[in-house]
């Protein structure tokens, strides 16, 4: 087991996830203007706004970058199961003291749950009542 701390990079703003979502999603290293047109519906942003998004990334060691001529080319180091685990469960204990079952109760009573939330829900209650974790 190595001694070595776990880097875990700052916390990714709603704008820079965003912009790891492209990432996340792409099928290898992405030029920022390849980021500017994936977000082009949804967020209008010019490619300097992209480029200092992706700037502080970088800072923050949530993505690489590799020179490529004249370019760079931006990939996610940060993982997005750890980004969400961690955002999960900063909301959880901001909004809910930790506790899963008032978010639930919340979430329930604020819209109707379909039967396949419901159903999906009893499963993750047989899995955890079974000793399995984080649904699995």
């Amino acid at each position: 087991m190595s001694n070595a701390p776990v880097h875990h990079p700052a916390n990714i703003s709603d704008a820079e996830s965003h912009v790891m979502e492209v990432l996340w999603r792409a099928p290898g290293p992405v030029v920022a203007e390849q980021v500017v047109v994936a977000l082009a519906e949804s967020q209008h942003w010019q490619t300097a706004t992209v480029k200092t998004l992706l700037n502080r990334l970088l800072k923050k060691e949530a993505i690489a970058a590799e020179k490529d001529g004249r370019r760079f080319l931006y990939r996610a180091v940060l993982p997005r199961e750890t980004w969400l685990a961690r955002e999960s469960e900063d909301l959880v204990q901001r909004l809910f003291g930790g506790r899963i079952a008032p978010l639930v109760a919340h979430f329930s009573s604020r819209r109707k749950l379909s039967q396949a939330d419901l159903g999906e829900l009893r499963r993750l209650i047989d899995r955890l009542d079974n000793g399995g974790r984080d649904g699995q």
